[in-house]
C-alpha cells in the first residue's frame, strides 16, 4: 500500500507534505482560477462523499486529478467548508461549539 501511494504521489508530481507552511504572500500572488464544470464535479464528489477535511496526501491526489494546484484545491475546500457550515447553521470556526 505504501509503495503504491508513494508511486502515485511521484506519478502525479505532488510534493510530500512538509511541516513548513506556505508563505501567505505566495498564496496571495496566485491568480484566481474558476474551476471548470468537470473540476467542480471532482471537487464536490470528494467533499461530499470522501472527506470534508482532506489530509495533505489526499489533497495532493485531488489536485492532480483536477489539474489544479494544491494551493487552489486547498482554498476551494476551505471556502466550500465555510459555505457548508453556514448552510448547516454551524459556527464559522471549527472548535467554537458552545454549550
Amino acid at each position: 500500500m505504501v509503495r503504491q501511494l508513494s508511486w502515485a504521489l511521484l506519478a502525479c508530481g505532488c510534493r510530500m507534505p512538509s511541516p513548513i507552511a506556505l508563505p501567505q504572500e505566495k498564496m496571495a500572488t496566485e491568480k484566481p482560477v474558476t474551476p471548470t464544470e468537470e473540476q467542480l464535479e471532482i471537487l464536490e464528489y470528494n467533499f461530499c462523499k470522501v472527506n470534508k477535511h482532506p489530509d495533505p496526501t489526499t489533497l495532493c491526489l485531488i489536485a492532480a486529478e483536477t489539474g489544479l494546484s494544491e494551493e487552489q484545491t486547498l482554498k476551494w475546500f476551505k471556502q466550500r467548508l465555510a459555505e457548508w457550515r453556514k448552510s448547516e447553521g454551524l459556527p464559522s470556526e471549527s472548535g467554537s461549539v458552545r454549550d
